[in-house]
C-alpha cells in the first residue's frame, strides 16, 4: 500500500490533531469495534475540555475550517481504506502456513526460512518473513540480500559514516551498509492480546522513519523503508487501533510503504525489481 498523495507533504500540526483526536475521542468504536469517523461536535467538546482553541478546525455552528475539512476527510478516508483495502489481506495463521509451503514447493529455496521466536507448540516457521525471503530471492536477479541484519544499518559518504541508525532492522537491501531499502516484518498469528510487545513494534519502525527523514532531509539520502504485517487476529480484531496510527505513519513520510498479509505477494516482486534497477546505477 502506497500513501495517498492528498495526504502526504500535511504540516506537523495536522498530525498533532489527528493524534490528539484518536486519543480523546477514540480510535474505535468500544461496543461495536468499529472505526470511528470523529464528529466535529464531538472534537469540540474535547478541546474544550482540554481548554484547547478549537478556531483552528471549526468556526462554530458545526462549520469546520480547510484545516477542519482536510482532517475529517482524512478519518472517513482512513476508515474506508482499512476497512476496504487491509482487512481482506490479512491472513490467519492456517492461511499463512498454505501459502508458505506453497510458495516454497514452488520456488525450492535457498534463502533463510527462520522460525518464530515462540515456544512450544506455538514454535512454528515465521511465515511472512519466509514468504517475503523467498520473494526477494525469486526477484532479486543474484544480487545478494541480508535478510536478517544482525548489524545497525550505516549510511556513507566519501568512505566515512553519515549515518548509523539506532536499530537493527529485519532485512536489508542488498547490504546493511548503504542499503537501497530496508524492512521490518510484524507477524503475530500466534498471539492471543494486543500486547505491549506488538505496539513496541510500531513504535520501533517510527523511530526507524524519523531517522530515515533526517537522512534525507540532511543527508540528502532516500532509504526506502517498508514496513509488512499481518495477522488478522491480532491487528484487526485486537489491533485497530494501531492500524490507524500505520496509516498515518504512512501518510507521515516514515515508511514508503506497508503491506498488509497477501499484498506481499504482488508487491514485493515489484519493490525488488525497483531496488534491483536502483543498484544497478
Amino acid at each position: 500500500m502506497k500513501p495517498d498523495p492528498r495526504f502526504l507533504n500535511q504540516p506537523k500540526d495536522f498530525w498533532a490533531h489527528v493524534r490528539l483526536i484518536g486519543q480523546e475521542v477514540g480510535y474505535t468504536d468500544r461496543r461495536t469495534g468499529e472505526i470511528r469517523i470523529p464528529a466535529l461536535e464531538e472534537v469540540e467538546a474535547c478541546y474544550r475540555a482540554l481548554s484547547l482553541r478549537i478556531g483552528g478546525i471549526s468556526r462554530g455552528s458545526n462549520r469546520p475550517t480547510e484545516l477542519g475539512i482536510s482532517l475529517f476527510n482524512y478519518f472517513r478516508f482512513r476508515s474506508e481504506l482499512l476497512l476496504n483495502a487491509v482487512e481482506p489481506f490479512l491472513m490467519n495463521a492456517e492461511q499463512a502456513r498454505r501459502s508458505f509451503q506453497s510458495l516454497r514447493a514452488k520456488l525450492k529455496p535457498l534463502c533463510p526460512l527462520p522460525m518464530n521466536k515462540q515456544k512450544g507448540k506455538k514454535r512454528k516457521p515465521a511465515y511472512l518473513t519466509g514468504i517475503i525471503n523467498m520473494l526477494i530471492e525469486a526477484n532479486s536477479e543474484g544480487f545478494p540480500c541480508d535478510y536478517d541484519p544482525h548489524k545497525l544499518t550505516v549510511v556513507t559518504r566519501d568512505g566515512s559514516p553519515l549515518r548509523t541508525l539506532a536499530r537493527r532492522v529485519d532485512g536489508a537491501f542488498p547490504s546493511a551498509v548503504n542499503p537501497v531499502a530496508i524492512w521490518e516484518v510484524k507477524e503475530y498469528y500466534y498471539t492471543t492480546t494486543f500486547g505491549s510487545r506488538v505496539a513496541d513494534g510500531v513504535y520501533e519502525s517510527l523511530l526507524d522513519g524519523m531517522e530515515l527523514e533526517e537522512l534525507r532531509r540532511v543527508g540528502r539520502t532516500h532509504v526506502r523503508h517498508y514496513l509488512m504485517v499481518d495477522a488478522k487476529y491480532t491487528w484487526w480484531d485486537c489491533g485497530k487501533s494501531y492500524l490507524c496510527r500505520l496509516i498515518d505513519m504512512l501518510h507521515m513520510g516514515y515508511v514508503d510503504e506497508i503491506l498488509f498479509g497477501k499484498e506481499v505477494f504482488e508487491s514485493v516482486p515489484r519493490l525488488v525489481k525497483e531496488w534491483v534497477a536502483i543498484a544497478r546505477q
